[in-house]
Protein backbone atom coordinates (compact mmCIF):
# COMPACT_ATOMS: atom_id res chain seq x y z
CA UNK A 1 0.00 0.00 0.00
CA UNK A 2 1.29 3.69 -1.01
CA UNK A 3 0.36 6.17 1.74
CA UNK A 4 0.31 9.65 0.91
CA UNK A 5 1.27 12.25 3.79
CA UNK A 6 0.05 15.52 2.98
CA UNK A 7 2.04 18.66 4.93
CA UNK A 8 0.09 20.92 6.63
CA UNK A 9 -1.77 23.45 3.98
CA UNK A 10 -0.51 27.09 3.32
CA UNK A 11 -2.66 29.77 3.05
CA UNK A 12 -2.76 30.99 -0.18
CA UNK A 13 -1.53 34.53 -0.96
CA UNK A 14 -3.24 36.78 -2.59
CA UNK A 15 -4.19 36.38 -6.17
CA UNK A 16 -2.18 32.89 -5.75
CA UNK A 17 -4.64 29.55 -5.84
CA UNK A 18 -3.81 27.43 -3.29
CA UNK A 19 -1.94 23.97 -3.92
CA UNK A 20 -1.32 21.10 -1.18
CA UNK A 21 2.30 19.69 -1.19
CA UNK A 22 2.39 15.96 -0.69
CA UNK A 23 5.14 13.60 0.20
CA UNK A 24 4.59 9.56 -0.27
CA UNK A 25 5.47 6.92 1.89
CA UNK A 26 5.51 3.11 1.05
CA UNK A 27 5.53 2.36 4.68
CA UNK A 28 3.12 -0.88 5.13
CA UNK A 29 3.37 -0.63 8.89
CA UNK A 30 -0.40 -0.70 10.00
CA UNK A 31 -1.71 2.63 11.35
CA UNK A 32 -1.39 3.59 14.92
CA UNK A 33 -5.08 4.57 15.72
CA UNK A 34 -8.29 3.63 15.35
CA UNK A 35 -9.52 5.14 11.96
CA UNK A 36 -14.35 5.73 11.88
CA UNK A 37 -15.58 5.60 8.45
CA UNK A 38 -16.99 8.69 7.43
CA UNK A 39 -18.41 8.36 3.79
CA UNK A 40 -18.69 12.10 2.84
CA UNK A 41 -20.71 11.42 -0.37
CA UNK A 42 -23.73 10.51 0.93
CA UNK A 43 -23.87 13.90 2.87
CA UNK A 44 -25.61 16.85 1.37
CA UNK A 45 -22.89 19.37 -0.02
CA UNK A 46 -24.40 22.53 2.07
CA UNK A 47 -23.84 20.21 5.42
CA UNK A 48 -20.87 18.96 4.70
CA UNK A 49 -17.80 21.09 5.93
CA UNK A 50 -20.14 21.11 9.17
CA UNK A 51 -20.80 17.72 10.08
CA UNK A 52 -16.96 16.74 9.20
CA UNK A 53 -15.80 19.59 11.29
CA UNK A 54 -18.42 18.22 14.21
CA UNK A 55 -17.11 14.59 13.93
CA UNK A 56 -13.28 15.45 13.79
CA UNK A 57 -14.07 17.53 17.11
CA UNK A 58 -15.58 14.66 19.00
CA UNK A 59 -12.54 12.33 18.24
CA UNK A 60 -9.90 11.59 21.27
CA UNK A 61 -6.43 11.47 20.76
CA UNK A 62 -5.12 8.53 18.93
CA UNK A 63 -8.37 8.06 16.63
CA UNK A 64 -9.05 9.18 13.28
CA UNK A 65 -11.66 9.92 10.67
CA UNK A 66 -11.59 7.92 7.28
CA UNK A 67 -13.02 10.29 4.90
CA UNK A 68 -14.45 8.78 1.51
CA UNK A 69 -14.83 11.25 -1.26
CA UNK A 70 -15.16 11.65 -4.83
CA UNK A 71 -12.88 14.46 -5.01
CA UNK A 72 -10.08 15.66 -3.35
CA UNK A 73 -10.97 18.23 -0.61
CA UNK A 74 -8.51 20.65 -0.91
CA UNK A 75 -10.32 23.91 0.26
CA UNK A 76 -11.54 21.39 3.20
CA UNK A 77 -8.03 20.99 3.89
CA UNK A 78 -7.15 24.57 4.54
CA UNK A 79 -9.57 24.88 6.25
CA UNK A 80 -9.11 22.16 8.69
CA UNK A 81 -5.41 23.48 8.87
CA UNK A 82 -6.70 26.72 10.35
CA UNK A 83 -9.25 25.14 12.81
CA UNK A 84 -7.46 22.21 14.34
CA UNK A 85 -3.41 23.45 13.09
CA UNK A 86 -1.28 20.49 14.20
CA UNK A 87 -3.61 18.20 16.40
CA UNK A 88 -4.88 16.52 12.79
CA UNK A 89 -2.77 14.62 10.98
CA UNK A 90 -3.76 13.81 6.68
CA UNK A 91 -3.19 10.66 5.78
CA UNK A 92 -4.02 10.29 1.98
CA UNK A 93 -4.98 6.23 1.96
CA UNK A 94 -6.00 6.31 -1.63
CA UNK A 95 -5.83 9.26 -4.20
CA UNK A 96 -7.36 8.75 -7.59
CA UNK A 97 -9.81 10.52 -10.02
CA UNK A 98 -13.33 9.98 -8.30
CA UNK A 99 -12.22 7.59 -5.37
CA UNK A 100 -10.20 9.60 -2.53
CA UNK A 101 -9.52 8.28 0.88
CA UNK A 102 -8.02 10.13 3.68
CA UNK A 103 -7.59 9.67 7.03
CA UNK A 104 -7.46 12.65 9.37
CA UNK A 105 -6.11 11.69 12.27
CA UNK A 106 -6.29 12.89 15.91
CA UNK A 107 -2.81 13.64 18.09
CA UNK A 108 -2.26 14.92 21.61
Amino acid sequence: MTWIRAAAPARPQAGRSFHQETAVSDSTAAPDYTAHPFDARGIARRFRHSAIFGALGALEPGEAMRFVNDHDPLPLLAQLSERFGDRIEILYRQRQQGAIVIDFVVRA
